[in-house]
């Protein structure tokens, strides 16, 4: 991607727009994935960090958003077992269509974010996935990461992400047909991000600059 190429070389800016890009994808998963807002802003702060910190790390550029990716899930999944939160509702694994009832599900996630207050229903919907669901289509669907690059996040073997988004797809046309056809999910804003405070900027500024006198 060229934000990381962009930081690596240097270039002005270049810093402040990988954060702003990166922040505001990583806050969108880890709200969903960790249910409170305040987790959601921890695990981008602690995900960044540990971004610049191990930023010499990133072998390939073109495969940046993977590498954040898989660890915001590990951010993610230490913040878990440090705060008390849950989805208010969630369908339970049995109730997802097993995969041999699957066909095309017909709606991805992607093709309805035109439209804002649709986007927000479809928050709601994913974040009624169990999480093992949820990672993989707010993974595969809406970052657009490769089968291949969710598997390796997840430490899934391909088919199964295959399988669990299927099912994952099915259970949220369910839900989607039927706020379309009849409204009948109460709409909630969608979650952002609170602005970062300096300090926050602060503690990004002096990680990334250590990690720049540490590799040169």
């Amino acid at each position: 991607m060229e934000l990381a190429r962009a930081l690596a070389a240097g270039e002005p800016l270049a810093f402040e727009r990988f954060v702003e890009h990166f922040r505001s994808k990583i806050f969108h998963y880890s709200w969903l994935m960790c249910g409170q807002r305040d987790d959601a802003e921890e695990v981008a702060q602690e995900t960044l960090l540990k971004v610049f910190e191990s930023f010499e790390q990133l072998r390939e550029p073109e495969r940046v958003r993977a590498w954040v990716f898989r660890i915001a899930k590990n951010a993610c999944l230490m913040q878990r077992r440090k705060s008390v939160f849950a989805p208010k509702r969630e369908i339970p694994v049995e109730d997802l269509p097993p995969s041999s009832e699957i066909v095309d599900a017909g709606v991805r996630p992607d093709d309805l974010l035109q439209n804002s207050e649709v986007r927000a229903v479809l928050d709601q919907v994913i974040g009624e996935l169990p999480a093992e669901y949820r990672a993989v289509v707010l993974l595969r669907d809406l970052e657009e990461l490769s089968t291949e690059e969710t598997a390796q996040i997840l430490e899934l073997s391909t088919d199964a992400v295959k399988t669990r988004l299927h099912r994952a797809r099915v259970a949220m046309r369910q839900k989607l047909d039927c706020y379309l056809n009849s409204r009948c999910i109460e709409v909630e804003p969608i979650a952002s991000p609170a602005p970062l405070s300096e300090r926050a900027w602060d503690d990004l500024r002096t990680a990334w600059r250590a990690n720049e006198s540490a590799h040169p």
